[in-house]
């Protein structure tokens, strides 16, 4: 059985090998905060899986998380001069390749959907050949194994440490910000676990006139957008504005049809996530790689779009969830 927990291990030594590459970097002027701040992730790979399995105390995790956050919070993260190609290497290697440049990437979603609907039936005496519930996570890593492999033969490349070093260069430019949404969806867990949604919810009952249905929907939908705004993830905005307004006002007392509140309200909270730096993976990652001069170019341009989206799903719960 291959197991979930070897895909985060191979994860984890990616980190920690990459850590040790931006440690020798020179030209990087913060290379000690990068390399700590990455080493630490990559360790906490590993060593959250006897976590997970109570073998081990969950503190150092804890404090591995916190150290992490100073590192990259007090600005003790950089990133230096990563070898590659030169532009017109660059431009006559595409232009010889073409279209084909799309196939490692393309090779990821095709192998990861085979493991998740033909490879996750297949067993060997008795036990699946994947984890069974992981099948799909397996396949994404699966895939970018494939992808890597597929790509380095396009290129007639034979020497691993050359994505090794690519990978460094992305992962340095990306920062800290690679890890903002998982962190931001925690907290949203905690916020639940904290009782945020229930007092929320107690606030509304007193604010919001009872059988006001369409106000409702306009506090939920709303609702979910600031508070993405605020936390950056829809995900964790979800589960506070649901417990508060979605579920006992939408689908308790209206009756209405949870599918379709559910959904729309999900998509409300995605129109904040246009609308916000604290979505630093899609808002601020992407004017990073580009070099962009204006930092919150995405945002601005995404903010007319973000309002008409929210106006959208308001009607959309509005008509078709009574």
């Amino acid at each position: 059985m291959i197991r979930a927990e070897w895909f985060y291990w191979l994860v984890g030594a990616v980190f920690m090998a990459m850590a040790a590459q931006m440690l020798t970097d020179r030209s990087n002027p913060k290379r000690f905060g990068t390399a700590a701040f990455w080493g630490v992730i990559g360790a906490g790979f590993v060593y959250s899986t006897w976590v997970a399995d109570k073998r081990a105390p969950a503190e150092p995790l804890g404090a591995a998380v916190l150290v992490a956050v100073c590192l990259a919070g007090f600005g003790l993260t950089g990133r230096g001069q990563v070898r590659t190609t030169s532009p017109e290497e660059r431009a006559a290697s595409a232009a010889r390749l073409g279209n084909r440049l799309f196939a490692p990437a393309l090779t990821i979603p095709v192998v990861a959907m085979a493991c998740a609907v033909g490879v996750k039936k297949i067993s060997f005496g008795g036990s699946p050949v994947l984890q069974s519930g992981s099948e799909t996570i397996l396949g994404l890593g699966i895939g970018a194994i494939v992808a890597l492999v597929v790509a380095m033969v396009m290129l007639r490349e034979r020497r691993p440490s050359v994505p090794l070093h690519a990978g460094r260069g992305m992962l340095e430019a990306m920062g800290w910000a690679l890890l903002l949404p998982q962190l931001l969806a925690t907290l949203g867990e905690i916020f639940q676990q904290a009782g945020v949604g229930t007092a929320v919810a107690k606030v509304t009952e007193h604010v919001l006139p009872h059988g006001q249905t369409y106000t409702a929907v306009v506090v939920y939908c709303v609702g979910m957008a600031l508070f993405t705004v605020i936390m950056g993830n829809g995900f964790a905005a979800f589960p506070v504005m649901t417990a508060a307004v979605g579920w006992p006002v939408l689908i308790e007392q209206a009756h209405g049809k949870p599918a379709v509140v559910l959904a729309a309200g999900m998509l409300a909270g995605f129109c904040g996530t246009l609308c916000t730096p604290m979505a630093a993976n899609f808002n601020i990652v992407p004017a990073t790689l580009l070099e962009l001069k204006d930092q919150y170019g995405p945002i601005k341009a995404q903010l007319p779009t973000a309002v008409g989206l929210l106006a959208c799903n308001i009607v959309i719960i509005s008509v078709f969830a009574f």
